[in-house]
């Protein structure tokens, strides 16, 4: 009978292949959760821009299980929470120490979902940007009435599914490029209409849509 190995000799197990759609992550992951991961972004609109999805490809937020929704959204919060004490406090510290603006003050967030091609979605699994603003440096300046981060996440900018299928290609792996046979191109722009030309509704409008 052969002789069964000591803990000490016995080969650690091998971590479980993590995939963004038809790519593979693994390397790209910086936490897991029993539903959900975290991943850097290959092309990250600002410093920090990071995605967060749910374990099992779906592509549609509608296909969630509600553990999984649940799961989803508390890591979205535990990332912001993760980005905030490295961006947000390190920002804080280069300002005077007299400063006394409370944490909201330091900086925010844009969080972002494109459920589906029609809405920009790039990569067909669902995914939440998470992009910290950091006051001071990459924060909306508040004399422009629109933010440019939207524009850019509908262009190739924003394109993450063109980069992941570009460096796919580029590292000859046939087999994840393959499963999306054209590159993926980037959408979900919205009108530009300027908010001045937005008329508000009457109550009873809205009450009409309600019922």
């Amino acid at each position: 009978m052969r002789a069964v190995p000591s803990a000490s000799q016995q080969q650690p197990a091998q971590p479980t292949a993590i995939y963004f759609g038809p790519f593979e992550v693994t390397n790209q992951v910086f936490l897991t959760t029993p539903h959900s991961f975290a991943l850097v972004n290959l092309k990250p609109l600002l410093p920090g821009h990071v995605l967060v999805c749910p374990l099992r490809p779906h592509r549609r937020l509608t296909d969630l299980t509600t553990p999984e929704l649940t799961d989803l959204f508390t890591t979205v919060q535990r990332v912001q929470r993760m980005l905030a004490v490295h961006y947000f406090h390190h920002s804080h510290q280069q300002h005077d120490e007299n400063d006394d603006d409370d944490e909201n003050d330091r900086g925010a967030f844009n969080i972002a979902l494109q459920d589906g091609p029609l809405a920009g979605q790039t990569v067909p699994h669902v995914h939440v940007h998470v992009i910290p603003r950091i006051k001071g440096s990459t924060a909306k300046p508040a004399s422009t009435p629109s933010d440019a981060l939207y524009e850019h996440m509908a262009d190739e900018e924003g394109n993450v599914g063109g980069a992941l299928w570009d460096a796919a290609a580029a590292a000859a792996a046939a087999a994840a490029a393959g499963l999306m046979r054209e590159r993926p191109r980037p959408g979900g722009r919205f009108p530009s209409i300027e908010d001045a030309a937005r008329r508000a509704r009457s109550m009873g409008e809205m009450e009409e849509e309600a019922g």
